[in-house]
C-alpha cells in the first residue's frame, strides 16, 4: 500500500486553508502553496500538494457535475410525490453507511464522527417524517372512501349509484371493470 499523504495529517483548520486557497487560484499555484505551507511549519512539497489539489480538484468537478444533473433532473421531471426527495436521502444514507464501513481503511483522524452522526440525524428525522406522513394520508383516504361508499350505497349522492362509483374508481386506479 502507498505511503499516507502528508496532507492528510495536516490539523483541520490548514487542510481547510489549503483546500480554500486551491479552489479560490483554480487549483495553481503550486509553488506558492508550498511556501505557504513551509511557512506555517509543515514540510510538504509541491508535488504533495499538487497530487492532493488534483485529487480536490476531480471531486469538486464531481460533485458540480452531480448537482448539475440533478438540476436538469428536476427541471426535465418535476417530482411532485417526492421521490427525488427520498432517493436523495436514500443515497445519502447509504453513502455515510459506506464511510462508516470504510472506517478501518481511512485514517480514523481525517473523519469526524459528530459530524457524520449530524449529518445523519436530519435525515433519520426526515424518513421518520416522510413515513408518518404517508400513512396518515393513506389512513384519510381508507376514511374518506369508506365515506364515500357508504354514502353512495345509501343514496346520499345524488346521481351517483354504487356501480358509477366502481368505474370512477376503476378509471383512477387503473383497474378493469366490466359491464355493469
Amino acid at each position: 500500500m502507498g505511503e499516507r499523504s502528508k496532507i492528510t495529517g495536516l490539523p483541520q483548520h490548514v487542510r481547510e486553508e489549503l483546500d480554500a486557497r486551491l479552489m479560490r487560484e483554480g487549483f495553481s499555484g503550486y509553488v506558492a502553496l508550498e511556501h505557504w505551507l513551509r511557512a506555517q511549519g509543515f514540510d510538504i512539497g509541491k508535488s504533495s500538494v499538487h497530487r492532493y489539489g488534483s485529487a480536490l480538484e476531480e471531486k469538486v468537478a464531481k460533485l458540480k457535475a452531480s448537482a448539475e444533473r440533478a438540476r436538469a433532473l428536476v427541471e426535465a421531471s418535476p417530482d411532485s410525490a417526492d421521490h427525488m426527495a427520498q432517493a436523495t436521502m436514500r443515497l445519502l444514507q447509504d453513502k455515510l453507511f459506506t464511510v462508516l464501513e470504510s472506517m478501518e481503511d481511512v485514517d480514523p483522524e481525517s473523519v469526524d464522527l459528530v459530524k457524520l452522526s449530524r449529518a445523519m440525524a436530519p435525515l433519520v428525522r426526515a424518513s421518520i417524517a416522510a413515513k408518518q406522513h404517508a400513512d396518515e394520508v393513506k389512513e384519510r383516504l381508507a376514511e374518506a372512501e369508506k365515506k364515500l361508499d357508504a354514502d353512495a350505497q345509501a343514496g346520499r349522492i345524488p346521481g351517483v349509484t354504487a356501480e358509477a362509483l366502481a368505474q370512477i374508481r376503476a378509471i383512477y386506479t387503473g383497474a378493469v371493470v366490466g359491464p355493469g
